[in-house]
């Protein structure tokens, strides 16, 4: 069992979560919420957002990102250049940070980490560059580490992530074609040396086929596992 130590994980989805701390305040990992079609309507009106952490530019990431920005006003942490884009379109409190970079946000510890994808920005009919992709090695109240890979295929530095930063649980996408699948993903969890892992980025369209049940077939091996193959919508705290 995963101890949130008051921490709430919930998955609105694709890639992305919603964090609620103890105190209330809450995290958004991925501002992919209204258009999400995985999101159910109970979760699409957001009620808080404190911080929001963006992986890359894609519009199944950051498709809401602007709109969520202003009406809320967290603080938000993005690539360098994608961070450059949103303060071109009027985001405020945006921070842009580059790879093995780590930053104090509120009660937070973020750290930015590699991932191998693109990352472009769609911007009325201009694809613009948007940086690297990244993900994310976050530090919780209470000390709870979690990653969120972003979208990625597994590489052989995840076994740095794990010397360096200890996460106790991972996000990842399982899906395959954009992503890496079930097998690539099962790597990781070995390079990762996590024991809970919540797949995401599959079934939000027909090319991702991947599930949580190959993932279990692929990782039955591994000692300990927990694989938290929750529901749009379902929570772990």
């Amino acid at each position: 069992m995963l101890k949130t130590r008051g921490n709430r994980i919930t998955w609105l989805g694709h890639a992305t979560f919603k964090i609620t701390l103890a105190n209330g305040k809450v995290l958004l990992l991925e501002a992919w919420v209204e258009g999400n079609p995985a999101c159910p309507k109970s979760e699409k009106r957001l009620d808080r957002v404190d911080f929001m952490l963006l992986t890359h530019g894609h519009g199944d990431h950051i498709g809401d990102a602007i709109s969520i920005a202003k009406k809320f006003k967290p603080q938000v942490i993005a690539i360098y250049e994608t961070a450059g884009w949103l303060e071109s379109k009027g985001v405020k409190n945006v921070t842009g940070m580059g790879k093995g970079g780590t930053t104090k946000v509120g009660e937070l510890e973020v750290t930015m980490v590699h991932a191998i994808h693109s990352n472009s920005i769609q911007d009325g009919d201009k694809l613009l560059y948007g940086g690297e992709p990244a993900g994310y090695v976050v530090r919780l109240p209470g000390d709870l580490i979690l990653y969120h890979a972003g979208d990625t295929n597994v590489f052989g530095d995840m076994k740095l992530i794990s010397e360096l930063y200890s996460p106790e649980a991972a996000m990842l996408p399982i899906g395959g074609f954009y992503t890496m699948g079930p097998r690539e993903a099962a790597l990781a969890i070995r390079l990762l040396n996590v024991k809970h892992v919540i797949p995401m980025h599959y079934a939000t369209f027909p090319a991702l086929t991947g599930t949580p049940e190959e993932l279990k077939k692929e990782t039955q091996g591994i000692t300990g596992l927990e694989i938290h193959a929750l529901k749009p919508g379902e929570s772990i705290s």
